[in-house]
């Protein structure tokens, strides 16, 4: 039987009960998914020994498990509306565990860009997006924990894996460690298989990173051109382009584009970094736990914030301060050469880095609305796809070229920073323009409500 997501009109979401099961599932999937390319990186240093390649090289293997995690958002959709989400799962658990499994085997680096890149990026992808469609089946009022425990199954996952790769590699080497991994995302076939669909009368076809998102009235509304007159019900698009003619959006998304081809450097490469330092093994790795154990309390900290009475209005300009935090945090650090040095880097990045992982989503939400969200969403990943795909293998590149760090640290902080300093004058021109056209009709409003004033 398959994940069937329910219809709010005909079924009511538990709100607990087997929903906490759900949740662990969540909980599991997000970890691996957001967790695993950033951890892989452990093992770049005996991949580049041993197929006699550099750092742009073994850095293509996560950008194509991130690229993979963001535009494969299409064909999950349309799997899911087919098939349910239990069966999707499944699927896509088999995938990640059978990828990193035939990675073990690889002959040349190539194979790996095959088996650990798309085909665990492809099964990772087919877990994440569904289980946030489960998730939203059986949350509603408690939606907000639930979505938030769940997310924190990135950074908790980050501080686990980073270590226990480095323990994998040292016990059993590279080709040991990638074949326990995948052993390890069979588990993604467990959390698919504890996702029992409700009973429901309707199936209703869903976006799946609008119900991570969004409260469950806004998963009801069609999506309609924004110039449409046509008050007639719809069918959902999968895209809907029409989104496209929203400045906001538009400025929104080369903002994002700019920030992903920087925002995944540090993580990548900062194993790899720390080890020519002169690093012990061991406490190199650790260093990306540290990371996702501030991680973890940055990103609700920073979602208690954004919610405040004067915070949420200008959420735009707060975004901008945490890509400049996180930008300026990479800047400072690139002649950090120590390990007490690169500790002091890595609780900042990780304040930084929960920044803006919390807020990203509610500002897209806050420019195109609660209807326009779902296709607004698909469309800012699938260029986010192709940025992180240039971002990571270009830092390598300069490494291999110069042998100088210091330099993807100055060109991913000044990625960070220029995105930034473009979305708070590019919002601050164009949105605020748009606010300061409709003033006037505003105050024509309330003269002809209240005369005497």
């Amino acid at each position: 039987m398959g994940g069937i997501v329910e219809d709010r009109e005909t079924a009511g979401a538990p709100d607990g009960g087997w929903g906490w099961v759900v949740l662990l599932g969540g909980f599991v999937i997000t970890g691996f998914s957001y967790a695993f390319p950033k951890a892989i990186s452990v093992y770049f240093k005996e991949l580049m020994h041993d197929f006699g390649c550099g750092y742009k090289d073994t850095a293509w293997i996560s950008s194509i498990i991130l690229a993979m995690l963001y535009g494969s958002g299409p064909i999950s959709s349309i799997m899911v509306n087919k098939f349910g989400c239990r069966p999707v799962m499944l699927v896509g658990g088999l995938l990640a565990s059978l990828g990193m499994i035939s990675a073990s085997f690889a002959t040349s680096i190539i194979h790996l860009y095959i088996t650990a890149g798309v085909i665990t990026g492809l099964g990772l992808a087919l877990n994440f997006q569904p289980s946030l469609i489960m998730l939203g089946s059986y949350f509603d009022k408690r939606r907000p924990l639930a979505n938030g425990l769940a997310a924190a199954g990135s950074p908790v996952f980050l501080s686990v894996l980073s270590p226990l790769g480095q323990l994998l590699l040292d016990q059993y080497g590279w080709r040991g460690g990638f074949l326990i991994t995948g052993g390890l995302l069979l588990n993604c076939c467990t959390c698919g298989a504890v996702m029992r669909p409700l009973k429901v009368k309707e199936r209703k076809a869903c976006n799946q990173e609008l119900k991570e998102m969004l409260p469950h009235e806004a998963g009801q509304e069609n999506i309609v051109c924004e110039n449409n007159n046509d008050k007639k019900p719809n069918k959902k698009k999968l895209l809907d382009f029409s989104v496209l003619c929203d400045k906001g959006l538009i400025i929104y998304i080369i903002a994002k584009f700019i920030v992903v081809l920087g925002l995944f450097v540090p993580t990548i490469l900062l194993v790899n970094y720390a080890k020519d330092q002169g690093v012990p093994d061991k406490e190199a790795a650790f260093l990306l736990s540290i990371i996702g154990f501030i991680d973890i309390f940055a990103r609700p900290t920073c979602g208690v914030v954004a919610g405040l009475k004067w915070v949420r209005p200008k959420m735009s300009y707060f975004f901008s301060l945490a890509l400049l935090f996180n930008g300026l945090t990479d800047v400072c650090s690139a002649t950090s050469t120590d390990y007490k040095g690169l500790i002091i880097f890595c609780v900042f990045f990780g304040l930084s880095y929960g920044m803006v992982g919390a807020l990203q989503f509610e500002v897209l939400m806050g420019i195109v609305g609660t209807s326009k969200f779902s296709s607004a969403l698909g469309l800012v990943l699938l260029f986010e796809a192709v940025a992180v795909l240039i971002g990571p293998p270009s830092a390598g590149y300069l490494v291999d070229k110069y042998k100088n760090y210091e330099l993807i640290f100055y060109m991913a902080g000044g990625e960070l920073i220029t995105a930034g300093i473009f979305l708070a004058l590019a919002s601050f021109c164009c949105i605020s323009q748009k606010k300061r056209k409709d003033s006037p009709q505003t105050h024509q409003t309330d003269v002809e409500v209240n005369p005497k004033r």
